[in-house]
């Protein structure tokens, strides 16, 4: 701690007493210094061995088959209509057939109106028959604006 006496004081005696801010600023100056130092030494890399080489031929196309649920319940398959369930289930009979590598993808299209009961009774039934690959489109109808 430092004394100043004040020119000024109106009592004689009188002192103001204040921190020397000098040693607290030296201090904290070489701790920056320090900490600027030795940050670029605590970054690290990874090293990644990359493949080389070229790169494996794309798959085959897939194709995709999408079964149409229209507002009143009506299945068509590729824009064919279906008329009966036994129908259906041999279409599913033959997706599930081909092998897994080749099996075309299956894509149920409902309507918004079609009933809920109807699209989860084909989902079950694609299932149940061992069509794996199952995906619901169109779904931008239903996004409410």
């Amino acid at each position: 701690m430092s004394l100043i006496v004040d020119s000024q004081s109106t009592t004689e005696g009188e002192a103001i007493v204040d921190i020397n801010m000098t040693p607290l600023i030296d201090v904290m100056l070489v701790l920056l210094i320090m900490f600027i130092i030795t940050i670029p030494m605590q970054t690290q890399s990874v090293s990644i061995n990359l493949p080389q080489g070229n790169p494996p031929p794309p798959k085959v196309e897939v194709p995709v088959v999408t079964l149409g649920i229209d507002f009143d319940n009506s299945l068509s398959w590729n824009g064919v209509p279906i008329t009966s369930e036994a129908d259906l289930q041999a279409h599913l009979r033959q997706i599930a057939a081909v092998p897994e590598d080749i099996r075309p993808e299956f894509h149920i299209q409902p309507n918004r109106l079609a009933s809920y009961k109807t699209v989860v009774h084909v989902m079950a039934d694609a299932q149940r028959l061992g069509v794996t690959d199952i995906g619901i489109t169109g779904q931008a109808q239903f996004v409410e604006q």
